[in-house]
């Protein structure tokens, strides 16, 4: 074997032994993990990231910054520097309310800007209070609250308009986990939570038990892309219901495809569909955007076995690049993801605390494909080597003298 070749075999082993380290060590939340992944989306946000996401789908300015900053709210609930993660939640709400954060939504809409604007910029409102409890945003956020809450009293179905004709049950689910966090403010808000839940388990997806994708303009089955949003937000509207449409998310979406790591597939078993713009591509049925949020789903549900698979597979499958000062997936190439990534991780509920943790959905052995192909990939290049080994000393001659 040459020498350029027993470098690129040792290369080989060495990128396989990563991946089997990055699959098996603990792969918890890590604050100062994720405030490095929080620095390189920050200097991509500088750079105009925000911008370049507006062009990939039509909320892309929009979520950049807004799960920037709640994943600065995340930290800084955890206690991790608390007076940046104010700071730096202050100035993503400045970015979702500025025009460029407004553009794509009606003023017009009832709520204004429409509920997906409404829901989300409110959430990010309320979780600011809870870091600095600053008296004109406190004002804001009740007022705020009492228009989308008389928004959904007004309203005969629970799921409102986020675009003029258009609605999806997910981004009402945001909007009332807001309300939810409004009424430890102010208890006026509490009966809109409990109206919301009693209609929305009137209008459940008939075939999976779930909350629908869409209502509006035509109805829509469960998909992965918004469960995965909503079983986020479902534990802090309430635990009961959200337990119960948890555990179906689980056995309709969860999947292991090619017995692989654990995975969320865009349409529920036995059913397929397009991709589009939400789920990005689905090689065999699974959504990678959709594995990155339920990712933070396990977590606020106290599925920790689960959300650490998830993790752990991110971890191997990302292709993490990790600097003394930043970490991004992927080489960095899609910022976006990482927000979502950073938002996951940080994930635990709101109002209320950490559930049981559910049965566990995975065995812990499902590394065991992974590790056992990265073995052979490790000592592959050295196959010719331990082939001519193995066959002189089986040699007869082997360990005689000349």
């Amino acid at each position: 074997m040459t020498v350029l070749r027993r470098v690129l075999a040792a290369l080989v082993s060495v990128l396989a032994l990563a991946g089997a380290v990055r699959l098996v060590a603990p792969a918890t939340p890590d604050p100062s993990g994720v405030r490095r992944q929080l620095a390189f989306i920050r200097a991509a946000l500088d750079d105009g990231a925000a911008t370049d996401a507006q062009s990939l789908f039509p909320e892309g300015f929009y979520f950049m910054n807004v799960l920037y900053g709640l994943s600065w709210v995340e930290l800084g609930q955890r206690g991790v520097s608390v007076a940046q993660a104010a700071s730096e939640a202050a100035w993503a709400l400045e970015q979702v309310e500025s025009p460029a954060g407004r553009a794509p939504f009606d003023p017009g809409a009832t709520p204004a800007y429409g509920v997906f604007y409404a829901g989300w910029t409110n959430w990010l409102r309320g979780g600011l209070l809870t870091l600095h409890d600053d008296p004109a945003q406190r004002a804001r956020f009740l007022a705020d609250s009492a228009a989308l809450a008389d928004a959904f009293e007004a309203s005969s179905t629970p799921f409102l308009e986020a675009y003029p004709g258009q609605a999806w049950p997910c981004d009402s689910t945001v909007a009332i986990a807001s309300l939810r966090l409004a009424a430890r403010f102010d208890p006026r808000f509490a009966p809109v939570v409990s109206r919301w839940v009693s209609q929305a388990r009137e209008r459940l997806d008939p075939a999976t038990g779930l909350l629908p994708h869409a209502v509006t303009p035509a109805f829509a089955g469960s998909r992965g892309t918004s469960q995965a949003i909503i079983q986020r937000f479902l534990v802090d509207v309430d635990p009961v219901f959200a337990r119960e449409q948890y555990s179906l998310f689980r056995s309709r979406f969860l999947d292991r495809p090619l017995g692989l790591g654990p995975a969320v597939r865009e349409y529920p078993h036995g059913t397929d569909g397009p991709a589009d713009v939400d789920s990005g591509p689905l090689p065999l049925g699974i959504s990678l955007s959709t594995t990155v949020v339920a990712l933070g789903a396990a977590q606020v549900h106290g599925d920790t076995s689960l959300a650490g698979g998830y993790a752990s597979f991110g971890e191997f499958a990302g292709l993490p690049i990790d600097t003394p000062s930043t970490k991004r997936y992927a080489f960095g190439l899609v910022p976006i993801g990482d927000a979502f990534l950073a938002w996951s991780k940080t994930a635990r509920p709101w109002t209320v605390p950490v559930p049981d943790p559910p049965p566990p959905a995975i065995s812990g052995w499902w590394r065991a494909p992974l590790l056992t192909l990265l073995l052979l990939i490790g000592l592959a290049p050295w196959g010719p080597v331990i082939v001519r080994r193995v066959r002189a000393m089986a040699s007869p001659s082997a360990g005689r003298r000349p």
